[in-house]
């Protein structure tokens, strides 16, 4: 099943959350990007709050040859960068896996050069999700 925001793209699949969160990594790595950031939501809402939630990951993705060309043309895109994917168990107990969508996040920015940046991290992401 297709998911989108206005912010985000993704997919349910049929797979648990482990065999997902194995997965994405696989395909992530195989498009190019590297893991810079990852947060475990449901560990640290119990370490720090004492409160459950859901299986719940944030993978913090970053291809480093196009972060390195997009912040050479844009300095202070830093602020939008990794871009994340999330891994996590919908409510009806199946596993979804959503994108941040690259060309919403950086079309604020209004450079054209940048745009195609993002145009292409989506191609690869929708590739990404092709494979789950």
């Amino acid at each position: 099943m297709e998911l989108k925001t206005p912010y985000a793209f993704g997919k349910t699949v049929e797979m648990t959350y482990a065999e997902a969160e194995k997965k994405v990594r696989e395909e992530l790595s195989k498009e190019g990007f590297g893991i810079l950031t990852e947060i475990d939501v449901k560990k640290k809402f119990a370490e720090k709050l004492q409160k459950e939630f859901r299986n719940y990951v944030i993978l913090g993705a970053c291809s480093p040859p196009t972060a390195y060309e997009a912040l050479g043309r844009e300095v202070n895109l830093g602020t939008l960068l990794p871009c994340n994917v999330v891994v996590h168990t919908r409510d009806d107990g199946k596993t979804a896996v959503m994108v941040m969508d690259p060309v919403a996040a950086l079309s604020m920015i209004g450079n054209p050069q940048i745009a195609e940046i993002a145009q292409q991290i989506a191609e690869k992401m929708r590739r990404v999700l092709a494979a789950l």
